[in-house]
């Protein structure tokens, strides 16, 4: 088995692991409360797609084909020298790998024709809606929650499909449950907080569309990365076999190793927040816009603002006003949040 440093140590914390939990008795909003990585042991076990692949890599292959929709999906490919990493190139010019639409037949059928080697290409589907590429899948491979249990918003339920593949450490701002459905995976995880320690790389391109650390988990170099020692202290790591459900909040890193031949995953993302509220990337880049240069004294009196605004109790900069003059500062609704945009559009268009 493929084993990263801190796994090899022995010094990462494994993540809570939880046996005998039923689709029945699980609560999201218990999940979401302790804001704390979770291992559903075999919550999936009995999914048809888990018991084909547990039949075979090849038995797997050919029922997914039989849901194929015949919507090219986007297939990644690596060449063996990458080792599986899909990350940058060698001078962050641009990215180590190839991306094309593809049928999803014959992009199964890449794959199965070099399973079993090991220097072989890095063949990697990421991301793809489950019900627009493979309709019926769901049927029988399906948490069955009622959608209202998510919040306002449905979740995006997808399916991510390759080889011996990495998913180097990222973030993503939904909350997660990754249901293992075909091979192994071990994720390791790192707390929000750790983002100072994990040394981002460039905001764009991105080799998924999220912000990666540059650090190679496989051999972190400490010498030009030393704070990532700090981030390997705080690591968590989830060894999931086939049929076990990993939850772990938004924003927390995670770094995602598939460790077979053939590795199918399907994932839920979902966030209670109204569709209507805005996405905090957006106001970070107008952050980078209009408060990272000033002086410091300004920057220190702007997070005073911000928490009091912002990320103080959702209540209190209004609290002292009568409801009729609270204005933007009241509960937000669909209408102050389309107000609020088109007040920004005018001020950003000056």
């Amino acid at each position: 088995m493929n084993q990263s440093p801190q796994a090899e140590a022995g010094t990462a914390m494994k993540v809570r692991e939880e046996a005998g939990v039923a689709p029945g008795d699980l609560s999201l909003d218990s999940l979401l409360e302790a804001q704390q990585p979770v291992v559903l042991k075999g919550l999936a076990a009995n999914w048809s797609l888990v018991m084909r692949g547990r039949e075979s890599a090849a038995a797997a292959i050919d029922y997914l084909k039989s849901f194929d929709g015949g919507r090219p999906v986007v297939g990644y490919t690596g060449s063996p020298e990458i080792g599986g990493r899909f990350f940058y190139n060698q001078d962050l010019t641009g990215l180590n790998f190839e991306a094309g639409r593809v049928p999803l037949h014959q992009f199964l059928d890449r794959i199965a024709a070099h399973l079993g080697e090991a220097d072989g290409p890095s063949f990697y589907i990421g991301s793809t809606d489950l019900d627009l590429y493979l309709p019926g899948l769901r049927a029988k491979n399906d948490l069955g929650l009622d959608p209202a249990c998510f919040g306002p918003v449905p979740p995006l339920v997808s399916i991510w499909i390759g080889n011996r593949t990495i998913a180097s450490t990222h973030y993503d701002m939904s909350n997660n449950l990754a249901c293992c459905m075909v091979g192994r995976r071990r994720f390791t995880l790192f707390p929000p907080d750790q983002v100072h320690n994990l040394y981002p790389g460039p905001l764009e391109p991105t080799p998924g569309g999220q912000v990666v650390s540059m650090v190679d988990l496989r051999a972190p170099d400490l010498e030009t990365y030393p704070r990532f020692a700090s981030a390997l202290a705080a690591a968590r790591v989830a060894e999931l076999e086939t049929g076990d459900v990993l939850f772990y909040p938004a924003l927390w890193w995670h770094h995602v190793e598939a460790l077979d031949d053939f590795n199918v995953m399907i994932n839920y993302w979902w966030n209670p927040t109204p569709a209507f509220i805005d996405t905090p990337m957006n106001t970070l880049l107008h952050g980078l816009l209009s408060l990272r240069d000033r002086p410091e004294p300004e920057k220190r009196a702007w997070r005073a603002l911000f928490d009091h605004y912002v990320f103080g109790p959702a209540d209190r900069a209004a609290a002292h006003l009568p409801k009729h003059a609270r204005g933007d500062l009241g509960p937000l609704d669909e209408a102050k949040a389309r107000r609020l945009r088109a007040l920004l559009l005018n001020r950003l268009n000056r």
